[in-house]
């Protein structure tokens, strides 16, 4: 099995603040799925490079003893070059299937994932995480499920060696402000 872990609750908005850290709820979010995820029989992980992702993956590094393993195609969603207004772009991808020229970063956040060993928490963002589940599914639909603030989705592998969905981590209703 594979963990896909979204992030805790962050201190700002991504609106507001280019990287935030955790909100103390976070943190303590960090802190339970930490736990869980130990229960669950994870003893490895990557992260995103985002602060909120490396802040969440922390009690789990301490609990298990691993130094942090930073790994970018598993980071936030980048905005086209283009776009001037993030918010509208992203609620209008959002409501809609990947574009063509957005496959490539959702294919090589699924590679990255596949290429983990079992038992590895994969501390990501709630459009890479649909992202990667998307490819598992061969569902170009954005938005395939809302996971909440540090839910776990499990994926486990197929005969073939592929990914595929076990179980979608808790969800919510997550705004795009």
């Amino acid at each position: 099995m594979i963990y896909l872990v979204r992030h805790g609750e962050a201190a700002a908005s991504w609106g507001d603040h280019p990287d935030p850290g955790l909100s103390a709820k976070g943190r303590a979010q960090a802190d339970r799925v930490a736990e869980k995820l130990v229960e669950l029989g994870a003893d490895r992980f990557i992260c995103s490079p985002m602060q909120r992702c490396r802040e969440t993956a922390g009690p789990f590094a301490s609990r298990i003893g691993q130094a942090e393993i930073i790994e970018p195609s598993i980071s936030e969603i980048v905005t086209p070059d283009d776009v001037s207004d993030r918010v509208a772009w992203l609620r209008n991808l959002m409501g809609g299937v990947w574009p063509d020229d957005m496959m490539p970063w959702c294919r090589s956040a699924y590679a990255t994932v596949k290429a983990q060993p079992d038992g590895t928490a994969v501390f990501s963002h709630f459009v890479a995480i649909n992202a990667i589940a998307g490819v598992a599914s061969a569902d170009r639909t954005v938005l395939m499920f809302k996971p909440d603030h540090c839910s776990i989705t499990v994926m486990e592998r197929d005969a073939r060696g592929e990914l595929r969905i076990a179980g979608f981590g808790h969800t919510a209703e997550t705004k795009v402000l």
